[in-house]
């Protein structure tokens, strides 16, 4: 299975929410960072059919996914950012509604269902209402029904917003699970949420991969180093200001700061590994002191 963007663009109006992108994708977990307004949404409908380019191609295989048409979205698992679902539905009830708006056949839906239950954790909630879940449980249930038709091109789009930390760690577990013989297209703008599963990470601004490659691809396209000092409380404030400052932690009178710089921001400062987070920070930050 192969997907391709060839200089794909879309514009609203004025406005360029993907512009000129080109990739091609294969089986395994690519995850897709950015800040808010950065396209990804965009760009997931887009794959998703749910909005054509104004220009440029997307195709499977070689083919055109829009005049693929049905046999494309069979293809196709999406769990958008807000998923809508009845209230009063059980979640059983939810997923087997799911599967026959999908045309899968009652008797391989009754048995997907709950193979799926049990996959994603659900099993003792099956009889549960929908609205009666917790955040978690509804991501859940969210990646279940985009999982009924087994596809070949799952797009998950912000699955983790609103989870604590223990779900995040148990859907990117799932996750994982989920990502053999397929392609799974992570968006988030959760550094953590693809450090550990993304076989390829893609840095999105403006509308643009800014950046894309394996983990130690992406920590080696800094052009600055990750120092790390401590300083007076007075001095924190000022290097904040001066500095693209990623930690920061108070311990006896002092301050320990995490900075991205091209050169040692003071003398003494050591340089450490960079993290992720750095590397997010130093495509999409800004200074302290020009942040508004």
């Amino acid at each position: 299975m192969k997907l391709q963007m060839v200089n794909v663009t879309r514009k609203f109006g004025d406005f360029r929410a993907v512009e000129n992108l080109n990739l091609t994708i294969e089986n395994g977990v690519y995850g897709l960072l950015g800040v808010n307004g950065a396209g990804k949404t965009t760009l997931m409908r887009m794959i998703c059919t749910l909005l054509p380019p104004t220009s440029g191609q997307i195709l499977c295989d070689g083919k055109d996914i829009f005049k693929m048409d049905g046999e494309y979205r069979n293809l196709l698992g999406y769990l958008p950012q807000e998923f809508g679902f009845y209230p009063d539905f059980t979640v059983k009830d939810y997923l087997l509604y799911i599967a026959s708006l999908k045309g899968i056949r009652p008797m391989v839906a009754g048995k997907r269902v709950k193979d799926l239950l049990a996959q994603v954790g659900l099993t003792k909630s099956a009889n549960k209402k929908m609205k009666k879940l917790s955040g978690g449980m509804k991501r859940r249930a969210g990646i279940a029904q985009a999982m009924l038709n087994n596809p070949k091109i799952l797009i998950l789009d912000e699955p983790t917003a609103g989870l604590d930390p223990t779900e995040r760690v148990r859907f990117r577990n799932l996750i994982s699970e989920l990502s053999e013989d397929r392609i799974v297209i992570l968006s988030t703008h959760i550094v953590s949420d693809v450090e550990y599963i993304a076989n390829e990470i893609w840095l999105m601004k403006d509308g643009q991969i800014m950046q894309q490659g394996n983990l130690d691809q992406t920590l080696a396209s800094m052009q600055e180093k990750v120092y790390a000092c401590e300083v007076s409380q007075a001095d924190a404030t000022k290097m904040m200001k001066k500095f693209k400052v990623s930690n920061m932690k108070s311990e006896r009178g002092m301050v320990e700061l995490r900075i991205i710089a091209g050169e040692p921001p003071i003398a003494g400062a050591s340089v450490v590994e960079p993290t992720l987070e750095d590397v997010f920070l130093y495509y999409f930050g800004e200074k302290g002191g020009e942040m508004e």
